[in-house]
């Protein structure tokens, strides 16, 4: 039998939402529209309107084989040659543009757990000679890898600071909204599922390029964010530092159900769930930094989460014993925000949450041409590579 949810998805598609059909009654598009929204509110079908959301990937997809399966060495190699290409990005500024001096060179990368495309980012004056920072940018449900560096503009910060920058591609098979699984249990461990893959690109990345495996980060939104959060627990051995927008944190779900719950601010921790995340600190043996922003009006992943994550990553064993907190409120590209700090006793913050007020599910500071993207407010893309280049992973030397 099919899933409710994808019956009720082809129910609610097929119905007009502002007409009734020939031969049916205003009751029964009033059906019709309900189930369409309550469908948009667990992230099954994208919004309508003007609000700029993300479903954080909940939608049913292929059953997975279990996790066992899928241990596999970082450094199984793509057998897809590199096709370099160019593309227009939009630099930092709001007002102009420009196409940025790299290249974009698409490959794939395989393991046991499965195969992703990637694009990775090359900025034209990289000396080949000197080491070079990596940062994976992962997309939200229903977005693709040239969307989501279209309005982060992270293009254009690579090339101003020298950074080679991932773009992973999720695919249709996996999640039929391109969403990474951040709430399936056999997509939070490490050597495993999806995991596996990402941290694996890096170690593709590395083969053929001369990468600062010391200065590798990885940043996204919403699913992609919750994944991010997941790569820094399972990979602290490869990721020195992790942004998140939007996102949720660390096995804030097991299954479908969760995820929904998850997604309102209604988590509960299972005790898979805590057995998850106790499994994972131990062996983690340090705290990833994190930069974390969330709008305190997203309707879609409900902004608790974001405050969740600081949470775990403070609580974490791992964490420094004293920790500096700092609080300001300002305001930028015309939206307030409350930033507050957590650095060590160097001065470095370790963690770092900005709480958007009135920001809604979608990239801040990002540039409108991409998807899901709020053009007011601080950038992102900028303060996150800020902070990334502030952090170096020893255990990556």
């Amino acid at each position: 039998m099919k899933p409710l949810h994808t019956i009720l998805s082809r129910i609610a598609r097929a119905t007009p939402r502002s007409i009734a059909p020939r031969g049916r009654t205003a009751h029964n598009v009033d059906i019709a529209a309900t189930i369409d929204q309550a469908l948009t509110t667990a992230g099954l079908l994208p919004p309508r309107g003007n609000e700029a959301s993300i479903q954080p990937g909940v939608s049913a997809t292929p059953a997975t084989p279990p996790a066992s399966k899928y241990a596999t060495p970082l450094t199984a190699r793509t057998t897809t040659p590199p096709r370099p290409r160019s593309r227009k990005v939009p630099v930092t500024g709001k007002s102009e543009e420009k196409v940025p001096a790299g290249t974009s060179v698409e490959r794939s990368y395989t393991n046991a757990a499965g195969t992703r495309a990637y694009t990775l980012y090359i900025p034209a004056h990289l000396d080949p000679a000197v080491p070079a920072p990596v940062v994976m940018m992962l997309h939200g449900c229903t977005q693709d890898a040239e969307d989501f560096a279209t309005g982060t503009r992270m293009n254009a910060l690579a090339d101003e600071h020298g950074v080679l920058v991932a773009y992973p591609a999720q695919t249709r098979r996996a999640n039929g909204s391109n969403c990474w699984n951040w709430f399936r249990s056999q997509d939070q461990a490490r050597g495993a599922g999806e995991p596996s893959i990402l941290a694996g690109i890096v170690a593709d990345i590395a083969a053929d390029h001369r990468i600062d495996k010391t200065r590798v980060y990885v940043a996204g939104l919403s699913a992609g964010g919750a994944m991010a959060v997941i790569l820094g627990r399972t990979y602290p051995d490869v990721f020195a530092g992790l942004g998140v927008h939007s996102g949720l944190p660390f096995a804030a779900a097991k299954d479908m159900a969760g995820a929904f719950a998850a997604m309102q601010g209604r988590a509960g921790t299972t005790s898979a769930a805590a057995e998850t995340k106790a499994v994972a600190s131990g062996r983690a043996g340090r705290t990833v930094p994190a930069i974390v922003f969330h709008g305190d009006a997203d309707r879609t992943v409900n902004s608790s989460n974001g405050r969740a994550i600081v949470d775990d990553i403070l609580e974490s064993p791992h964490a420094p014993a004293q920790l500096t907190a700092d609080s300001t409120e300002s305001q930028a590209g015309g939206r307030a925000y409350t930033r507050q700090t957590y650095a060590d006793d160097s001065g470095t913050p370790i963690v770092d949450l900005w709480e958007l007020h009135g920001a809604g599910h979608a990239w801040s500071g990002g540039n409108p041409a991409g998807s899901f993207v709020d053009a007011g407010g601080p950038d992102a893309s900028a303060e996150m590579l800020r902070f990334f280049l502030q952090h170096s992973n020893p255990a990556g030397a």
